[in-house]
């Protein structure tokens, strides 16, 4: 724990700052949006239905890019209000940053996710249907649309947040529940299963971040969470729905059978990890 608080230390970093940083950077960002939203609307391209665009992935360019859009500037915003309030820069949010890492939580989660879907695949195979109509172009765009916002959601949770929450309890399982705790809260519009899911994935993550020093393994394991559930397997019940992947679920009945599968794999992450010899051997706190 000792070299992420070495990185949360840095700067100003007073409880009042951090709230005042959250509240300066969402202004940053609605201000950066309005301004982009008066541009793309004086050059007419602005969609007259984008609010409806933006809450199904039916037009997946439009979707996706929004999504991008927004993600970027909630965290160029956090990032800028922290640079002017805190002195703080990028990399001290973000931490030890190792691309061995997040190529492994890619790698790691993406196995995670197919074994996950096989074994819903096998109990209820009538679910699954093929698709087969992505388009190798809107796949590179989803992805770097995803990158964005699973790598915005890591800043601000298991780095702004999460340091903060840490620097005051100076224990790693106790601040990664109550950043997880934040993190489901900021799901609860998507569905009472995704939001409990969200609150256990980010006491994880969050927990991770903590003993490895930064968010790198955690940005691979959400990038590939996110970019399953968006292109490969897509669930008719997430927010993804609509989405035009390789596989379309449609398995209600199975979502609390899925959240304990979820639950289960995140709760085994610790331990695999600390076999591979990747968390210290206090990760057992």
């Amino acid at each position: 724990m000792e070299l992420y608080l070495s990185y949360a230390a840095r700067g100003r970093t007073a409880w009042w700052r951090y709230l005042l940083t959250l509240a300066v950077g969402l202004l940053i960002a609605v201000a950066a949006l309005a301004l982009l939203g008066v541009v793309l609307a004086v050059l007419n391209l602005l969609p007259r239905d984008l609010a409806q665009q933006m809450q199904n992935s039916g037009d997946p360019r439009i979707f996706f890019t929004a999504i991008a859009l927004v993600f970027a500037a909630l965290g160029g915003g956090l990032a800028a209000a922290a640079a002017l309030i805190q002195r703080k820069h990028p990399g001290d949010i973000i931490g030890a940053w190792r691309w061995r890492l997040f190529l492994l939580g890619v790698l790691i989660w993406l196995a995670v996710q197919v074994v996950l879907a096989g074994i819903d695949f096998a109990i209820a195979p009538s679910g699954f249907s093929w698709s087969g109509r992505i388009a190798p172009a809107l796949a590179l765009w989803t992805f770097g649309a995803i990158l964005v916002q699973t790598f915005t959601e890591e800043f601000i949770f298991r780095g702004f947040i999460t340091q903060g929450i840490a620097l005051v309890l100076r224990r790693p399982l106790p601040a990664a529940c109550i950043s997880g705790l934040i993190f489901g809260a900021m799901h609860i519009p998507n569905g009472g299963p995704q939001a409990l899911n969200a609150v256990w994935f980010g006491i994880i993550c969050a927990f991770i971040a903590i003993r490895m020093g930064g968010i790198a393994f955690t940005s691979g394991i959400h990038l590939a969470n996110n970019y399953f559930g968006a292109m490969g397997v897509v669930s008719g019940g997430d927010v993804f729905k609509g989405s035009p992947g390789l596989v379309i679920q449609n398995t209600p009945q199975l979502q609390w059978w899925d959240l304990a599968m979820a639950v289960l794999a995140l709760a085994i992450l610790p331990w695999l990890l600390r076999a591979l010899r990747l968390l210290p051997d206090d990760a057992r706190a």
